[in-house]
């Protein structure tokens, strides 16, 4: 049983379950972002302890597959050592779900601090399209935003 379930979620199929996966959490991101269930299974850790998993299982593989995590590091040496590390697979998988998770914690920091400040959900739905899309692109459309209902910047919170 444990060895189909191994065998199911090969690198491809998991990425397949990954982007699936989190639509659900985009949808009540974007349509009901200040209802109870979007407390519940987004803005909280759940979302992350699903992605975290998944980010184990293809750590797991990868160590079973002998894959060379020191070689890792030689990202930080160029924009070629990058592009190298792109070629593999399991690299590529690990760093989708890395940007996936990170741009759905985004997504779910913007809606709990847009409710301190009373934003209209309204407003809220480009900044968190562009998030799921363009992460970094959505933050910054999200605080030129929460300036004008602040009425003040801040350069921590």
């Amino acid at each position: 049983m444990i060895e189909q379930i191994y065998n199911y979620f090969s690198i491809e199929m998991l990425y397949y379950w990954v982007n699936l996966g989190v639509l659900p959490f985009w949808l009540i991101l974007i349509f009901a972002p200040q209802s109870h269930i979007s407390r519940i299974f987004v803005t909280s850790i759940f979302p992350i302890l699903i992605l975290g998993t998944a980010y184990t299982f293809v750590l797991y593989k990868s160590y079973l597959n002998s894959f060379d995590f020191i070689n890792n590091f030689s990202l930080y040496l160029g924009i070629d050592n990058i592009s190298n590390l792109f070629s593999n697979n399991n690299f590529l998988i690990m760093f989708w779900i890395h940007f996936i998770s990170i741009n759905l914690f985004t997504g779910g920091w913007i809606v709990n601090d847009s409710q301190k400040f009373q934003i209209s959900k309204m407003l809220l739905i480009i900044p968190l399209l562009t998030t799921y899309l363009i992460g970094p692109l959505g933050l910054i459309l999200y605080w030129l935003i929460r300036i004008f209902y602040a009425k003040s910047i801040n350069l921590y919170d």
